[in-house]
């Protein structure tokens, strides 16, 4: 039992230190001698605690390199294997429905901040997409829409979709926009950020349908 708890101590402590950020995703976390100097555990101890984490999706050993985070969240991890079989129109239809229930109620809850952030996101998403490229493009999109997310102020919401931005970035990237009349993309944005601002829900769940609509014909 003792052992055990002294495991599950040094988990924790671990997954402190990537969730805090002190062990950023993309970096070497600490060799394992170093962590046992620095927590003051044994060597098996941090051998097997690191193990857990990265069952758990928020570390991955590289042979010959160390071992490296991954996630932030282990709710990440888990949303991404959950939702990689999905197909395109379950994608889309997941997304219109979280983006369309965020809108209603960040029409409700946002404050006058949101409301100067959103449009600042909405302007530099168009800004964007003058670039042609994806990975801006695919960036400058969900910061808005998370950006909506954050304005319902309700923490569960933004930490579930946060969760799903790498996912939600790779179908975007993937996605396939031709056809799709840019204009009326940007429009149907602008429109959507005001009926936030106006606190209009049924408007704001109105303009995410149709932002979505001419993808999932």
């Amino acid at each position: 039992m003792r052992r055990a708890g002294l495991i599950d101590q040094a988990v924790e402590r671990f997954r402190e230190e990537v969730v805090s950020g002190r062990w950023p995703v993309g970096e070497r976390i600490p060799t394992e001698a170093d962590l046992v100097s620095e927590f003051g555990v044994g060597r098996n101890t941090v051998r097997e605690a690191i193990q857990s984490l990265v069952h758990g999706g928020l570390l991955r050993r590289e042979q010959g390199r160390g071992t490296f985070v991954i996630s932030s969240s282990e709710l990440t991890g888990t949303l991404e294997r959950q939702l990689a079989g999905g197909s395109r129109r379950h994608y889309l239809e997941l997304r219109r429905a979280l983006d369309s229930t965020a809108a209603s109620l960040a029409a409700s809850s946002r404050s006058e901040a949101d409301v100067e952030l959103l449009r600042e996101l909405r302007d530099r998403r168009e800004e964007v997409w003058s670039t042609g490229d994806r990975d801006l493009r695919a960036g400058a999109d969900l910061a808005l829409h998370r950006a909506i997310v954050a304005a319902t102020h309700n923490p569960l919401y933004l930490q579930l979709y946060s969760s799903m931005l790498d996912v939600f970035a790779v179908h975007m990237r993937d996605e396939e926009r031709e056809g799709d009349d840019e204009e009326a993309a940007h429009r149907r944005h602008h429109e959507l950020v005001e009926a936030i601002a106006d606190g209009d829900p049924d408007r704001a769940a109105a303009m995410v349908a149709a932002i979505f609509g001419p993808f999932m014909r």
